[in-house]
């Protein structure tokens, strides 16, 4: 393993993370229309000076001229700055938020270090510590600059000061900025033991964490368990098992989460309301409320009591179920133990309510919220819209919008839309199109479903050329259409007898390729069946496309048949015609075919392109036909065609000495039989 040392040996840079470096010149002359941070220089004392200063970062009110001030005056004093006053003082910038006077504390904290620490510091500033230094990658991860925190780390390493469980969890969250999840397990469990010091439970908890926010939550498992073998189980709290438990939780895993639930209690490790809330909230969302019944169960048997958002869990998973007395239940129960449903708790039973075509309960819920003192917010608003839109109730909806405009909430596209939506399935399209003008010139932008509930409400009414402008408009807005907006608009053109327009915009859909961008293949299929149907003319490129599109949806059958049509629409198959059919017949097992449609490739004069052939031999050699793959090679000349880097690669890997094919090396061409004297190492 590579020494601590090697790993994190930069020097960090003050350019790098900080605002200025200002000589001592530059500062006196801001220091004239600047105020000071300390007395004059008289009675001028380090120790009051940097109380001074840490008071006003904590106030929000220092400025950057005037830390560099306060470092001016420290350079030119004599007696050295204990580490204590220098420390709480980085400490201070390290935790500071941002404000119209200091936007960014952390990067001043290592501009100015950097600044003490250059020759012209001399003598006036102690020589950093560990708790320095700590400070200062703590600095450096604020700043979203982790890698400089590795460079501070280095400094501590070649100045022989002995790193302690402070710089062992800075350096941790350090790896966890810079995404750099296997070191931090690495360090936990090899380094900081070399560095004689103990992972404790705030660096374990921490490692889990951020194997789990990775979506590597088996792997955080193995290093638990690992931990606890190892006799460090100490390290391993109530807080460490919530982390792999909600990792396990947020990956649909509920099973693992349940059973390491029982371990930790078989560890002696009491499960808390985070703990049970979890599982309880992973089990509703799984709509499985009898195993949600047995955890509350068993969470109130063992003294936990619940909280909000085990409440509000319940709530939700009872009422998507439609389980409307059970939720109600839920949320008397949860008033009558002290515990007042947050805004969230309401959204979420409104939404289920108007879900399920009860948007009158959901007013009353609305009203309610109201009544004990809550302030509705935009989702509270948008959901009652919708509900209202849903329903045909388009002046409670108008209403409701006016109300929140005069709440002083802006509505945002989502609440925009459904009023629109209203608006236009109660016919009032014309309201409607006032509304997208209005959302425009407020800087809110109309996205898909904006346009295409205006689009369906034109074709439903047969007004074609109206939803043909819609659509105009949509794409000069830079809004892309998708396939509801394509279909909408094309059944619209072909009831009202206008297919060359539908035949156009679908033409112009397929040959962009965007429906197979949007993962709309079938939708492409029966839009192309359509216009088939229509005796519209295609291009070989639409051909080409529509061949793909059938072997992506496995539609093999299909996908042969357009391609043996294209001679009788009197089109010829091109080289990318032959290139989709050769490689998805590859792709089918279909080693045969392939190669007659080579054959037939050859014979029509269309040539193969480096790309195809590259792609061909590369698919063979990963399928183990040898000989096969030899024969394509023997049809690389150099010149027109070549292999390139990827295969020769492959090549390598495959008929090394220690390759999986090194022993049939002899199978292929004799220019290309060296491959097997390579050697990986």
């Amino acid at each position: 393993m590579p020494r601590l040392s090697r790993l994190y040996c930069t020097a960090p840079n003050s350019r790098s993370c900080g605002r200025r470096s200002s000589s001592s010149s530059s500062s006196s002359s801001s220091s004239s229309t600047t105020p000071s941070t300390s007395p004059p220089s008289s009675c001028w004392t380090p120790n009051a000076a940097f109380a001074a200063a840490t008071e006003r970062v904590c106030a929000g009110t220092l400025r950057p001229e005037d830390a560099h001030h306060l470092f001016d005056e420290l350079l030119r004093q004599a007696n050295p700055v204990p580490e204590r006053s220098l420390n709480n003082f980085l400490a201070a910038l390290a935790r500071a938020p941002s404000s119209a006077a200091l936007r960014d504390g952390p990067a001043l904290a290592v501009a100015l270090f950097n600044r003490v620490r250059g020759e012209e510091a001399g003598l006036q500033v102690a020589a950093p510590s560990v708790c320095t230094y700590s400070i200062l990658m703590e600095c450096c991860r604020r700043a979203r600059r982790p890698y400089l925190g590795f460079a501070f780390f280095g400094r501590i390493l070649r100045t022989g000061l002995r790193a302690d469980g402070f710089v062992a969890n800075n350096l941790l969250k350090c790896l966890r900025d810079a995404k750099r999840t296997d070191e931090a397990v690495d360090v936990l469990l090899y380094r900081m033991p070399e560095l004689g010091s103990v992972p404790d439970a705030l660096s374990c908890s921490l490692v889990l964490k951020i194997l789990c926010e990775s979506s590597r939550t088996q792997r955080a498992l193995d290093l638990l368990q690992k931990v606890r073998k190892s006799g460090a189980a100490r390290s391993l709290n109530v807080v460490a098992y919530n982390t792999v438990i909600y990792g396990f939780c947020k990956e649909g895993e509920v099973s693992k989460a349940c059973d390491l639930l029982h371990e930790m209690m078989q560890q002696e490790v009491v499960p808390d309301v985070v703990t049970y809330s979890s599982i309880i909230d992973a089990l509703c969302k799984t709509g499985a409320m009898d195993k949600v019944e047995l955890f509350l169960r068993q969470m109130v048997d063992n003294g936990v009591r619940p909280n909000k958002v085990t409440y509000t869990s319940m709530i939700h998973g009872y009422s998507t179920l439609g389980r409307w007395n059970e939720a109600t239940n839920m949320l008397s129960e949860m008033t009558s133990r002290g515990l007042t449903p947050n805004i969230v708790t309401w959204n979420t039973f409104m939404a289920s309510l108007c879900k399920h075509g009860r948007t009158k309960d959901a007013t009353q819920i609305f009203d309610s919220m109201v009544a004990n003192g809550h302030i509705p917010d935009i989702f509270s608003y948008s959901i009652l819209l919708h509900g209202y839109a849903t329903e045909g109730e388009v002046s409670k909806a108008c209403d409701l919008f006016h109300e929140m405009r005069q709440q002083g909430i802006v509505p945002d596209v989502v609440t925009y839309t459904s009023i629109i939506d209203a608006l236009c399935k109660a016919g009032s399209v014309d309201k409607a199109e006032s509304f997208i003008r209005q959302m425009v010139d407020n800087g809110v932008r109309p996205n898909n479903m904006t346009y295409n509930c205006m689009i369906n409400r034109y074709s439903s009414l047969g007004l074609w050329e109206e939803a043909v402008q819609i659509f105009k408009g949509m794409t000069n807005q830079g809004v892309i259409p998708d396939i509801v907006t394509h279909n909408s608009l094309m059944v619209c053109l072909c009831k009202n007898g206008r297919s060359k327009e539908a035949e156009e915009i679908v033409h112009e859909m397929i040959e962009s390729g965007r429906l197979s961008r949007d993962n709309c293949t079938d939708e492409a299929i029966v839009l192309f069946q359509k216009l088939g149907a229509m005796d519209e003319k295609f291009s070989i490129t639409v051909f080409n496309t529509m061949v793909s599109a059938m072997y992506k949806a496995r539609r093999t059958e299909e996908a042969n048949e357009l391609f043996a049509a294209i001679s009788s629409n009197g089109l010829i198959p091109n080289a990318s015609t032959y290139g989709v059919m050769i490689l998805n017949l590859l792709k089918e097992g279909s080693l045969e075919e392939a190669d007659h449609m080579f054959s037939s490739m050859e014979k029509s004069g269309c040539a193969p392109t480096s790309v195809l052939l590259n792609d061909i031999i590369r698919m063979l050699l990963e399928k183990g036909e040898i000989v096969k793959a030899g024969n394509y090679l023997s049809k690389v000349d150099g010149k027109s065609i070549s292999l390139d880097a990827s295969t020769i690669l492959l090549m390598m890997s495959l008929f090394s000495l220690e390759g999986k094919y090194g022993d049939q090396v002899k199978l292929l061409p004799a220019r290309y039989q060296f491959y097997g004297g390579v050697s990986h190492s």
